[in-house]
């Protein structure tokens, strides 16, 4: 499977992420922001980091870089895309994905590890997980706070679009286990077509249980099959 990651000044989980899809065994390409192609991909991954040093607001700038304008054809015509952290801002900068990424609640950046519960085991990035299985996964940003209108809110509810929710290690979902302050502990979500994810966690960071664990391999395992 052929995945190409996004690169973009000031991006900083780019080689994180191209070692974690190498690992997994995708035949990976960096792409430099600057660039007019997309190479032909199954995957494009728009990575974390501080893109633009986080200028303006955060993703604001990439989400009008010349790659942009490719990638935002390439998912129109169906292709997977994986917006991590930072990507995922980017991602809702370029209304790829409805919502927006505000200051977390305690106006604090956060870099911790948290749990997190599979909501939707039946999509391409998840079908190698289990419905309601708890992840462990570590989140580093400091705009993480996700937030939409009620009219969307219903549509993630009502057509299952909601990918993972923030919950404690026994998978309970509430206030005291938000990291945030996402709205309904929030913590990735798909487009209406599901071949859009947004998620804030790092799945690329736990791939090897050497320095982490493998919690997010099946992320990965998932896109593959």
């Amino acid at each position: 499977m052929k995945s190409s990651v996004i690169v973009f000044p000031g991006s900083n989980c780019d080689r994180d992420i191209s070692v974690a899809l190498e690992k997994m065994q995708f035949k990976n390409q960096m792409v430099w922001h600057k660039e007019s192609k997309l190479p032909k991909s199954d995957l494009i991954v728009v990575p974390g980091g501080f893109s633009y040093g986080d200028y303006l607001r955060s993703g604001a700038i990439a989400g009008k870089s010349i790659i942009i304008n490719e990638v935002i054809k390439a998912a129109n015509d169906g292709c997977l895309v994986l917006g991590i952290c930072n990507g995922f801002q980017i991602l809702t900068e370029t209304g790829l994905l409805k919502g927006v990424l505000l200051r977390n609640e305690n106006l604090k950046f956060i870099n911790k590890d948290i749990n997190i519960k599979v909501m939707n085991n039946e999509t391409n990035f998840s079908k190698k997980y289990k419905k309601n299985e708890i992840l462990k996964i570590n989140i580093a940003h400091n705009e993480g706070n996700y937030f939409t209108n009620k009219e969307h809110l219903n549509e993630l509810n009502e057509k299952n679009l909601i990918a993972f929710k923030y919950c404690n290690d026994e998978g309970d979902v509430n206030e005291k286990y938000n990291p945030n302050g996402s709205l309904e502990n929030i913590a990735g979500i798909y487009n209406s077509k599901k071949n859009i994810l947004g998620m804030m966690p790092h799945p690329e960071r736990m791939v090897d249980k050497l320095i982490s664990n493998t919690d997010g391999v099946n992320l990965f395992s998932s896109l593959l099959n």
